[in-house]
């Protein structure tokens, strides 16, 4: 049976990047685990047990060499996964046999192997978010000015820029890097902690010396990279951890659909467009189509991934005493695909914010369709200040407006609000007077100003220290 026929994830064989996917596979997996052992053995010689140089060695030399076939074979006897890695490494380097996984339970070796891998994946995530954050920064800059329709309720409403409605995407993935940031920040590293939390087992080695304990667990967990441990757990962490972890990567998935969202209205409104490929093909009936693919893959792939949240909440939750195992099998979907997901919709991201398309006349055509509508307003506040009745000339201007609608939705001819307002006795002079004072960039208020000052406050301070340089989109199809 080849890898074609059999089932595989979509997630890391179509949409992740393959540095994700390569993180959470069995051999990231084994090799972790066999760092982990070879720290604890360090750890314990340090600790004064007899273990000899040669045995840690012999650990180091089989670091990465890992036979997975013999892993599963001994699996198969052994119906037990960490057991298996273990006689697979003793049939590797005997010597070392006698002091692998020495006063250790299993989540001693697969807890803190997985917050290894979790706090790596966090960090390539936070790469990659910075990144996009970089390119949407550098969009909404050079756009601040550029005034495009605004709407609610996706009626037109008034006039922003195209960066100011960029800087909104721009603020949920600031928002988004805050969150992650906490996540990685508050990540406690498991330690050694025995069977149920106790750490029994390392105290009786030590020779009920609890002070030795707490300083082998110190030199173990920096061995690995990690200063800060959980204050206490059964045998597992606590899964509240992997449930932070998995909301901060919902969050981004929530951002980038709702930009994707935002894409996909503008791409119909010929305004706004996704990076389009010169042998692209949109439909295979319709050769003319150009779908927005890409922000379309980011809004499923994100529904998937704000879903998939859910699982380690009810994880948390469902926990029993020190430990339960159906944790187990959910953890080792919901923590990959979790990861896979976000990584993809940020790759797709990252293509996207690396060529929009802005098509300018005919934003400017939407504004001038608009604009007499919205500058009705303006007109009705100057017609009240000359001496008019503010009612009354409310009444005339929805009146008017509701003629002008008709003539374009009914007719489709322009909009010829203005011309029927400077016809009325009292709203015809304010028009005349006004003028050039009709230019939309007069209807923008302050979203120019707004972009800048997001940017300058809360931006570039994330960005000061950082190269946003060398990552690439990879978007495989």
């Amino acid at each position: 049976m080849t890898a074609n026929d059999r089932y595989e994830s979509h997630l890391s064989t179509r949409y992740a990047s393959r540095a994700m996917s390569e993180l959470w596979s069995d051999m990231r997996r084994a090799r972790t685990w066999r760092r982990i052992w070879t720290a604890l053995a360090e750890a314990q010689k340090a600790a004064g047990l007899p273990i000899a140089e040669a045995q840690i060695a012999g650990l180091k030399a089989h670091l990465d060499d890992v036979d997975l076939a013999k892993a599963a074979e001994w699996e198969r006897r052994l119906r037990h996964d960490v057991m298996a890695h273990v006689h697979t490494l003793k049939d590797q380097c005997p010597e070392a046999g006698p002091i692998i996984h020495l006063g250790a339970t299993s989540c001693d070796v697969t807890d803190n192997a997985d917050l290894i891998v979790i706090r790596e994946a966090l960090r390539m995530i936070e790469r990659k978010l910075l990144v996009a954050i970089a390119r949407l920064r550098a969009f909404a800059l050079a756009e601040r000015g550029r005034p495009c329709v605004g709407f609610t309720h996706f009626q037109p409403a008034q006039i922003t820029t195209v960066g100011k409605r960029a800087t909104l995407w721009l603020q949920d993935f600031v928002l988004d890097l805050e969150e992650l940031r906490f996540a990685v920040s508050t990540l406690r590293f498991r330690g050694l902690r025995g069977a149920t939390g106790t750490q029994d087992s390392f105290l009786k080695l030590l020779g009920g010396d609890a002070g030795r304990v707490r300083e082998l667990e110190r030199d173990f967990a920096a061995r690995l990279g990690f200063t800060e441990l959980i204050g206490v757990c059964g045998q597992t962490y606590t899964r509240k951890q992997d449930a932070r972890v998995l909301n901060a990567l919902s969050a981004i998935g929530q951002s980038a659909s709702k930009m994707a969202g935002d894409l996909r209205l503008l791409c119909h409104e010929n305004e706004l467009e996704e990076p389009f490929g010169k042998e692209q093909i949109g439909s295979s009936a319709m050769a003319y189509k150009r779908n927005p693919m890409r922000s379309e893959r980011i809004g499923a792939l994100s529904r998937f991934l704000i879903i998939l949240a859910q699982n380690p909440a009810h994880t948390a939750a469902t926990q029993w005493l020190e430990r339960t195992l159906d944790d187990s099998a959910n953890r080792r979907l919901a923590l990959t695909e979790g990861f896979l997901a976000a990584d993809a919709v940020l790759e797709l991201v990252l293509n996207v914010t690396s060529g929009l398309v802005v098509r300018g006349n005919v934003i400017a055509r939407h504004v001038r369709e608009q604009l007499p509508f919205i500058a009705s307003e303006e007109i009705l506040m100057h017609a009240v200040k000359a001496g008019g009745d503010r009612q009354e000339l409310h009444e005339v201007i929805r009146t008017l407006s509701i003629e002008a609608h008709e003539r374009v939705k009914e007719e489709g001819l322009p909009n010829d609000f203005l011309a029927r307002a400077e016809a009325h006795p009292v709203l015809g002079p304010v028009v005349r007077a006004m003028g050039d004072a009709l230019a939309p960039e007069r209807f923008t208020g302050l979203a120019a100003e707004q972009v800048e000052a997001f940017i300058a406050d809360r931006v570039d301070p994330l960005l000061l220290s950082v190269d946003v340089g060398g990552v690439g989109d990879e978007v495989r199809v």
